[in-house]
């Protein structure tokens, strides 16, 4: 029987997110609003003296620059103009002097919390006052030997050559005039093997254009799916909806472009990962400029051989219903909260409204009462926001309650207002509409052995909070029970997708979800019924079909299974795991040739196909080509490590091919995978007896005994190793033990016959 085939898609593992907007992930470049300002007059004869107390560049001013300006402002930067030397400092001095004593640049909207956030751009008052002493003094430049070493800024690269670029396909041709553009980029993932990341760059071709850039991972390609006809020229819109994939993998990373951090460093531990199949999604607001402009946007990923040890999540507040603003209402407010109900640490936070935000506000409560202070921001400023890190990651035990606190100017005081004058103003994408989100980067700590995914008991308290705001939240519906199923709390889910179905009863996701869980808890019927449900309501429901085939296979009902593989075949994108379950399932109808091909075909689809490479092992095993089989089932393992059968599978080539030693330790490694499989202790039996080691032998086959008592041929092998061993009588009670269970059984006749009286 071949054997190796992939694991159900349960419900938990079809999980789809509304993924945040993130709109105007970007901190306005210093400066950048005084390009329409008149340039100051070239400087003529500026003396290196000047006033004994006045600051000059080389000393004071060009070290506060460079250390808070000149990431946006340098050539080629997304500065409208270079303040990397003096004489740039110069020309634009009496700007900068303005909009640093307005505390407009450099753009940081939060109140100062004790050096909370990490990158905190913020001139001290004695900085501030420097520049202005420097600008009133006909800003002189002290002795140029004295100056800071000018800051390299590379012309392409800033991180250095990326390990792989990825390209937008088409270049997108944008207007000189008009509305803001919101457009999504899909870069597939081209290479066959998976990659850790440890650093992204986004550089958007027309820095000047791009309000922001943000990066959605989509591990199934559902969004190319969604959007076949137009995904190479981008898709229009705000918000994207993708599927989480076959594993609960929530998005955990805020993955943005803003002007002055255009390289994304994963601290250690967090880095992510791309996989084939997977794609990458670049969200772009872009902005008219007044000239018709191109973007061609890439990304550059640098690889580390490292693996994630960490897995943060991406939690968000929000109360986008309760936006409802009138014309001229000036302290509309708008609050959520959000329950923990596991200890976290809080890593970043990213507060977002539009154009009538004015106060912005996050809080937490933790379970002793004390407020704990997250973010404030007096004055806000959608062409400002930014997501914050902070230095250091605040502790929010379990139990804590975070608060958001938003407040709304829908006046003609607001010069924020789009509209003049002011109208009544509600929840959308559009720009001109309004938002009120919150979102939380955490990292779970302190988590017990032995219990679920932290992370599903964040999800399911996230998602029955959206439902108390909107009961008929469909997708919080759905994730609420995906998580249920996900922590194996298998009745509370399966209510909770049926309470989605009474809504929306021919819902092939959840029905196929519903059938997974019911598969989980047992209920196999039930599950074949709800997989035939969501077939009939889409018959393009891959999962289903998937589901519904694998679980013929189960209970032996190969031709049933070769049906839905083929109809799955023909009706959905190429899929190498539908050909090799198709192999599987001809293959149990000794149609071994058809299988073959199948399984090749299914490599061509995917070289890294598990269950293939299995079972093309299996069968070159079968057929005495030693050398292919070993070749086959080392590859599954390498994709599979955990599969038992395979190593066992292996082992058998092993011992086939006279590597004893070799085919022991693969047993060994298939029965620390699965201790409560009496099979590879008696395959381990077998090969330590071939290779004169009996006393190990022997106990290995009374393991397997005790796993397995019935194994008539199980007694007999002990009989026979207890036999050699010299111990006679034992042997003979395991005999007649192999008899009692199947009276017909000739071997252990014999042997016992063989044994002397006694």
């Amino acid at each position: 029987m071949l054997t190796g085939y992939a694991e159900p898609r349960h419900a938990a593992e079809s999980m789809k997110h509304l993924l945040p907007l993130r709109a105007g992930l970007v901190a306005a470049c210093l400066l950048c609003a005084a390009a329409a300002l008149p340039a100051a007059p070239a400087a003529t004869a500026i003396s290196a003296g000047g006033p004994a107390a006045a600051p000059n560049w080389s000393g004071q001013i060009a070290p506060i620059l460079y250390a808070n300006c000149t990431t946006c402002h340098h050539p080629g930067g997304a500065g409208p103009f270079s303040l990397l030397t003096f004489h740039d400092a110069v020309r634009w001095g009496s700007q900068v002097a303005t909009v640093t004593e307005s505390h407009y640049m450099p753009p940081w909207l939060p109140e100062h919390q004790g050096g909370a956030f990490a990158d905190e751009r913020r001139l001290t008052p004695a900085q501030i006052a420097q520049i202005d002493r420097w600008v009133k003094a006909s800003m002189p430049e002290g002795d140029p030997a004295q100056a800071p070493a000018l800051p390299v800024y590379r012309p392409t690269w800033q991180y250095g050559t990326p390990d792989l670029i990825l390209k937008v396909d088409q270049p997108f041709a944008l207007a000189a005039g008009g509305a803001d553009v919101f457009r999504n980029f899909v870069l597939p993932y081209p290479l066959r093997v998976s990659h850790t990341i440890r650093a992204v760059e986004i550089r958007p071709g027309a820095p000047e254009i791009v309000h922001h850039a943000n990066i959605l991972i989509d591990r199934t390609a559902s969004f190319r799916r969604q959007h076949p006809d137009n995904w190479q020229q981008g898709v229009p819109g705000m918000e994207v909806e993708i599927d989480a994939g076959n594993a609960f993998d929530p998005d955990s990373h805020f993955l943005f472009w803003k002007p002055d951090s255009p390289v994304l460093v994963e601290p250690k531990g967090m880095e992510w990962r791309l996989d084939p199949g997977n794609d990458l999604i670049l969200n772009m607001h872009l902005k008219p400029s007044g000239k018709a402009e191109t973007v061609s946007a890439e990304i550059g990923l640098y690889f580390t051989d490292e693996l994630p040890s960490k897995q943060p999540m991406l939690l968000q507040l929000e109360h986008d219903s309760a936006l409802d603003i009138p014309p001229g209402a000036r302290d509309f407010a708008v609050e959520d909260s959000l329950r923990l109900p596991v200890d976290v640490e809080l890593l970043g936070i990213y507060p977002h409204a539009h154009y009538l935000g004015k106060r912005l506000e996050a809080w937490a409560v933790l379970p002793g009462g004390r407020r704990q202070p997250l973010i404030t921001i007096p004055d806000w400023d959608i062409d400002r926001q930014s997501v914050y890190r902070y230095r250091q990651p605040i502790l929010l035990p379990s139990g804590t309650v975070v608060h958001m606190h938003y407040i709304y100017d829908n006046s003609d005081e607001n010069v924020h207002n789009t509209h003049s004058p002011p109208i009544r103003v509600e929840a959308g994408n559009r720009s001109e509409d309004e938002m009120a989100h919150l979102w939380l980067q955490v990292l779970p700590v302190h988590t017990p052995p032995g219990g679920p995914d932290p992370r599903l008991l964040l999800e399911e308290s996230w998602m029955r909070s959206r439902l108390s705001k909107e009961p008929g939240d469909a997708i919080a519906h759905y994730n609420l029970a995906a998580s249920l199923a996900g922590q194996g709390r298998f009745k509370d889910a399966i209510a909770a997708y049926e309470q989605l179905l009474a809504a929306h009863p021919s819902d092939a996701r959840t029905l196929n979800s519903l059938g997974a869980t019911f598969e989980s808890s047992g209920d196999w019927q039930q599950a074949r019924k709800k997989y035939a449900d969501a077939i009939a309501a889409r018959p393009d429901a891959c999962d289903a079909r998937f589901n519904l085939a694998r679980l013929d296979l189960r209970h032996e009902q190969a031709t049933e299974a070769e049906s839905q593989f083929r109809a799955m075949i023909a009706q959905c994108p190429p899929d190498a795991t539908a050909h090799s379950g198709l192999g599987v399932a001809l293959s149990g109808e000794n149609r071994t040739q058809e299988a073959e091909a199948e399984f090749r075909q299914a490599l061509a689809i995917d070289p890294d196909d598990s269950t293939a490479l299995h079972n093309l092992g299996v069968l070159a095993l079968e057929a005495g080509d030693l050398r292919q089989a070993e070749a086959q089932l080392e590859a599954a393992l390498r994709q599979q490590p955990g599969d038992a059968d395979a190593h066992q599978q292996l082992a058998a080539a092993y011992a086939q091919s006279g590597r004893l030693p070799d085919a022991i330790a693969q047993l060994r490694q298939a029965i620390r995978l699965a201790p409560d499989q009496p099979e590879p202790h008696a395959s381990l039996s077998q090969a330590l007896a071939a290779a004169g080691q009996l006393h190990e032998a022997i106990t290995e086959q009374q393991a397997a005994l005790a796993l397995d008592a019935d194994d008539a041929d199980g007694w007999n092998n002990l009989g026979v190793l207890k036999a050699r061993s010299g111990m006679a009588a034992e042997a003979r009670e395991d005999f007649r033990r192999a008899l009692q269970l199947d009276p017909r059984h000739a071997q252990a006749r014999a042997n016992l016959d063989r044994l002397p009286p006694g």
